[in-house]
């Protein structure tokens, strides 16, 4: 039985807006949100007061990789749930390259399952493209399963679909939306083989985004987008790196109406190329930071709606693995728990609104995925809601990060928002640095015609 829950005198952030008000939360659901409900306040079974803080709509991630099965000595389902939730993110979509790789409906649903029983956040995980199951992907249920992804360019699992034939029957035949990582493998081994020639394995980092360069990225993105246009499939093109792919996007169009859409990651709207000599291996990642100039076209894409949602790539490796020559430290990193307080950060920097954050991170992502009752503060929706206090500075530390890897790439940062209570489906799951375990997530659900 979940828990009556009033939350009384919040800045609630929402729709565009920010007002002053209460919600009651009943049955998991919003029952009420704004204006004075101290009327329900004898009916609470939980009353949060939440006077000068702000209420934000649960963040949804719509890219994760959580690595179970198979690669759990990286990460598990259980521990980066626990770790998105603290960081106010509420509901995740995770990606197929696990071991064994998600490639069937069958594998997939063993997936689902363990996240039945582990995850403390909502989920979903997509279902993986390779050369040779075409079948498999359209016999998937559009209302059940987030999406299919579609790996370009080989990265952690190497699930390269290079068959131009298949590609072509993919995007012709699969009526559900197909993510992508999109880049040109060709480009990327000739520009590696250049490299190696100078430097053997032990390439300096910082030329990491000219291996996986901004051609290749281009190269391969236009490519997805003309057979997206050619076949009229619903395309999302995720962590776009580069100022020029900005311009493959649309921005006249209102989301509900666009089928080739964009996805933009926090590392790329924060890191850039000046940072390599200080991180290292801890922000390769594929594709690649770049220059400071993507770094701020990202970030201008987002805000003028050319990229249309915000997400992270969560992807952990050990501090063991990055700890490797450059052709054999793995590119990835943990960034589910500090998204938020990131663009929280960004926000205390006059680079971005509150309410755009929320159109960003959460409404647009329920709307670009069709996600049944989820993104908003609405009476009738799953009560995922995140609250935050905006002056509350801290610093990231080892004994602070939650995902099981260790180690984050925003370690001695120090942000000045903190996040105070995560509610997920209803159910208090994090408050205050304490989680209560005792009701797990939920399986999202797709309203898709």
């Amino acid at each position: 039985m979940k828990k009556r829950i009033l939350i009384t005198d919040a800045n609630i952030v929402n729709e565009g807006k920010i007002i002053r008000g209460d919600v009651f939360i009943q049955d998991g659901l919003i029952f009420s949100a704004g204006g004075n409900l101290k009327d329900f306040k004898a009916e609470a079974d939980v009353t949060i007061d939440a006077k000068g803080k702000y209420l934000l709509p649960g963040l949804i991630d719509d890219q994760v990789h959580f690595r179970e099965p198979g690669l759990t000595h990286k990460a598990e389902i259980y521990t980066e749930a626990k770790a998105a939730v603290a960081g106010g993110v509420t509901t995740f979509m995770e990606m197929p390259n696990t071991v064994p790789q998600a490639t069937t409906l069958e594998l997939l649903e063993e997936k689902y399952n363990i996240a039945a029983e582990k995850s403390l956040a909502n989920y979903s995980f997509y279902l993986g493209a390779t050369n040779d199951n075409l079948d498999e992907l359209l016999k998937a249920d559009p209302s059940t399963i987030c999406g299919i992804k579609v790996f370009q360019g080989s990265s952690t699992g190497n699930m390269l679909v290079d068959n131009q034939e298949t590609l072509e029957s993919i995007f012709e035949k699969c009526e559900m939306l197909i993510a992508t990582h999109s880049e040109n493998d060709d480009i990327i081994k000739a520009n590696l083989e250049k490299y190696k020639a100078e430097y053997g394995d032990d390439i300096p980092v910082k030329y990491h985004p000219k291996i996986r360069s901004a051609e290749a990225c281009y190269d391969a993105s236009k490519r997805v987008v003309d057979l997206a246009r050619k076949y009229g499939t619903k395309l999302h093109i995720l962590h776009i790196s580069t100022a020029k792919e900005v311009m493959l996007f649309d921005n006249t169009l209102p989301l509900e109406e666009k089928r080739i859409t964009a996805e933009a990651c926090i590392h790329h709207m924060w890191f850039s190329e000046e940072d390599y000599d200080k991180k290292g291996t801890l922000i390769k990642w594929n594709p690649a930071v770049k220059t400071a100039k993507d770094r701020d076209e990202i970030l201008k894409g987002v805000l003028d709606d050319h990229i249309d949602v915000i997400a992270t790539d969560h992807a952990p490796h050990t501090l063991e693995e990055k700890d490797n020559p450059y052709t054999k430290a793995p590119s990835g990193g943990p960034l589910v728990q500090h998204s938020l307080v990131a663009l929280l950060e960004m926000y205390h920097q006059g680079k971005i609104s509150l309410e755009q954050i929320v159109q960003k991170a959460c409404h647009n992502v329920a709307i670009l995925f069709e996600i049944d009752k989820r993104g908003y503060i609405r009476p009738g929706y799953h009560a995922d809601l995140v609250l935050v206090d905006l002056d509350a500075p801290w610093e990231v530390k080892k004994e602070n990060i939650l995902s099981k890897c260790g180690w984050s790439p925003f370690e001695g940062q120090t942000f000045q928002s903190k996040i105070t209570h995560t509610i997920v489906s209803g159910h208090i799951a994090y408050e205050n640095e304490t989680f209560h375990e005792d009701q797990k997530g939920q399986r999202l659900k797709f309203s898709r015609k």
